[in-house]
């Protein structure tokens, strides 16, 4: 069937008069979408199961693609009932292709960097930015939300997600689902599930029981429903035990419908559809961004009886919901002007709670604008800019790519961005009377040379990763490595500042005074930075994942090559959905030990542990209490420094040892902010979730009757505190 250039005919037809009662908004969603369902012509209901092409994307084109408003995707609505179109956009850390429609977006710290803060609060002002920034340019749905954990920390898409433990990804995602939907945007959670690697993601097949897929990735997923209540998940690429995501009954009908009862309505990944009755059976709404599956050939299974009705109706009336539930039906899009410098000091804020500190010896931080009369500055184009993370993630610049020569500075699929956001001009603003100079580091004995006589050298290094392609190592790019080697041999007060989208390995860690993590730090990401450096805030991130030692030390040491037939099969592009079924699989032997349980049940010493983060003040911690009946636990954390700060307190559970585990869980953390010797006692609940274990045969999960040994700290590594749990 060939699309017109126009509206479907459904979506031509003029408002109908009379009444509408489905407006009535004190009608719960469910009671509205059964009216307006009842109105819809089976070609209404189908041309809600898809979408209408993309734009910028050549091989997802189609003639209703310029109503997309330059976003991912649209799907059509039903004007004669005053349903409205749904506008799509990528927004993992920002909108995307804002510069398409001439309209300004703020770059937030990458979502890993976030959950580095391990805050709430900062996931909701997170998501509300980007709320009101998708209304602003015409769009009512997000396509963020991205939750998949770093299992495997080479993935090119790890600076999209919220780190190594479902009850931090799950909470911190919920949260900024929650308030970006209150912004009136379909909300979104993605990918569903285990998209944990690049690799020839639309082929590969991921091998996992389902004890340990629901007890990592998917409770990271199930806590972020509950909490956020998306009106939206996106399924993945992958496979998942032989079944594609997008059309695996087990996710998709058994897990999300049954097991926890998502109301909302599930879609494609772009171009992640691959069926038509198979892909409708196991509960696939809608598909994107075309309509290969669910346009003319779903209509004609619906007419040979091949697809019930009833599977149609459900489809259409999940979606119905979905829009009276997130507002788009009762809050019209306008669009509007940013306050673009109240959300650059939201992103700054931000940004400054996720810069996570990983070594400061002999206190070489904050730097002192009193005592350092020069600073080297080198590598990274710190003197211009910080880079951004790439792919459908990436957040258009002001003013373009700044290190692009003058003429070229547009944005493209899997270009090195750098923002015009530089680390020299911020320092050189908050130490007005220290010489601060730059060197490129191209040449790493010039370098050294340039850092060997200023009282602290900081080398910028960075790694650049994005959707479609995997990391080959861990070890930072171009030689950077040799540079910060050469500078510290040079100057032994040096810091490195690691501007990444995932964990690195440091084999010069031994030999600097200082590492800070500032992750892809957004458009106010060199003030933040300047701030923390210098000691104008007081860094309180704790890691989200693990860095590891080297490669040798993860679960898979190389992630498994592909067959020379199977190569680009990476890239997402539709050509790829016909390819036959390949035997290319991953096996997830580790099963639920992600992260930080891996590495305690194998008795390896990471780098730097998942919780870690170090403070320019001290914290102690004491009289640990359990409460058995009420499953929480208390104790006090007192700021043992001279600054205030804000301390992330860790509660970690290790289950009875029946559950056959040899790790413990995460299973509750707060923040705490003190004064210089001001203590706190602190309550915290633990999650039910994570104190218990998935039975395979009755498909739920279960409460061990049993002793769970308690401990709590500053990170997963250092747990002083320790107690018992009973539970029956």
């Amino acid at each position: 069937m060939l699309f017109a250039p126009t509206l479907p005919m459904h979506a031509q037809t003029p408002a109908a008069p009379g009444p509408r009662p489905w407006m009535n908004t004190s009608l719960s969603p469910d009671q509205r979408a059964e009216l307006v369902l009842k109105q819809l012509t089976l070609d209404e209901k189908i041309g809600l199961l898809h979408g209408n092409g993309m734009a910028h994307a050549s091989q997802w084109q189609m003639p209703l693609t310029y109503l997309s408003n330059g976003g991912a995707g649209m799907t059509a609505g039903i004007p004669r009932l005053g349903i409205p179109n749904i506008y799509m956009s990528d927004a993992s850390y920002g909108v995307r292709d804002s510069g398409a429609n001439g309209r300004y977006s703020t770059a937030l710290t990458s979502a890993l960097g976030s959950a580095s803060s391990w805050s709430a609060e900062a996931a909701c002002q997170y998501g509300t930015l980007i709320g009101r920034e998708l209304r602003a340019q015409g769009y009512n749905m997000t396509l963020g939300g991205g939750t998949n954990l770093t299992r495997e920390p080479r993935n090119g898409r790890t600076f999209e997600y919220l780190g190594e433990d479902p009850l931090l990804a799950g909470t911190l995602v919920g949260n900024r689902i929650k308030c970006e939907q209150a912004q009136h945007v379909i909300g979104d959670i993605k990918h569903y599930a285990l998209n944990d690697q690049e690799t020839g993601r639309n082929i590969v097949d991921v091998k996992i029981s389902h004890r340990a897929m629901q007890e990592s990735d998917l409770l990271a997923f199930h806590i972020g429903i509950q909490i956020g209540n998306p009106a939206a998940v996106m399924c993945s690429y992958n496979r998942i035990n032989s079944d594609y995501a997008c059309e695996n009954k087990y996710l998709l009908t058994d897990v999300l419908r049954k097991q926890w009862h998502f109301p909302g309505f599930v879609l494609s990944d772009w171009g992640g559809t691959h069926s038509t009755e198979k892909a409708s059976a196991a509960g696939l709404d809608n598909e994107q961004p075309l309509a290969d599956f669910f346009g003319p050939k779903l209509k004609e299974a619906v007419e040979a009886n091949r697809v019930p009705a009833s599977e149609i109706d459900d489809h259409a009336r999940r979606i119905l919901r979905s829009m009276f539930l997130s507002g788009v039906v009762d809050h019209p899009i306008e669009k509007s002007v940013v306050d673009i410098e109240g959300h650059l000091d939201i992103a700054q804020h931000i940004e400054e709670q996720s810069i996570v500190l990983l070594k400061n010896d002999n206190s070489i931080l904050p730097l002192d604008g009193t005592k350092l009369h020069t600073i080297a500055l080198i590598g990274a184009h710190a003197d211009v800019g910080m880079i951004s993370g790439g792919g459908s993630a990436q957040v258009d610049p002001p003013g373009g790519n700044v290190i692009a020569p003058e003429g070229h500075r547009g944005t493209h699929w899997q270009d090195h961005i750098w923002f015009p956001t530089s680390p020299l001009k911020a320092l050189k603003a908050a130490l007005p009377n220290a010489k601060i100079d730059f060197n490129s580091g191209t040449d790493p004995a010039a370098a050294a040379a340039f850092a060997k006589s200023a009282d602290v050298a900081i080398v910028f290094a960075h790694q650049w990763t994005a959707e479609g392609m995997d990391l080959p190592s861990l070890s930072l790019p171009d030689n950077q490595d040799a540079l910060i080697a050469a500078v510290a041999a040079a100057n032994p007060r040096t810091i490195v500042v690691l501007e990444t989208g995932t964990a690195v390995t440091m084999p010069w860690l031994p030999n600097v005074a200082g590492v800070v993590e500032a992750w892809y730090a957004g458009s106010r990401g060199h003030i933040a930075l300047a701030n923390v450096l210098t000691g104008a805030v007081n860094p309180s991130g704790k890691l989200a994942m693990t860095f590891p030692r080297s490669e040798q030390d993860l679960p898979h040491p190389t992630i498994p090559p592909l067959a020379k037939e199977d190569r680009g099969a990476g890239s997402g592009a539709v050509n790829d959905r016909a390819r036959p079924a390949s035997r290319y699989s991953v096996t997830y032997d580790e099963g639920a030990k992600v992260g930080y349980k891996w590495y305690e049940s194998e008795n390896k010493q990471p780098l730097f542990p998942f919780g870690y983060g170090l403070s320019y003040t001290a914290y102690a911690y004491s009289n640990l209490k359990t409460n058995s009946a009420a499953r929480s636990v208390t104790f006090t954390v007192t700021n043992t420094g001279k600054r205030p700060g804000t301390e992330i307190a860790q509660v970690y559970a290790t289950l009875p040892q029946q559950s056959g585990e040899t790790f413990k869980r995460l299973a509750g953390f707060e923040s705490v902010t003190l004064a210089p010797g001001e203590s706190k006692t602190l309550t915290i609940p633990l999650n039910p979730d994570v104190l218990s274990i998935f039975d395979e045969q009755k498909e739920a999960f279960q409460l061990l009757p049993g002793t769970y040994k308690i401990t709590a700290g500053p990170s997963s590594a250092d747990t002083p505190l320790q107690g018992t749990l009973n539970l029956q």
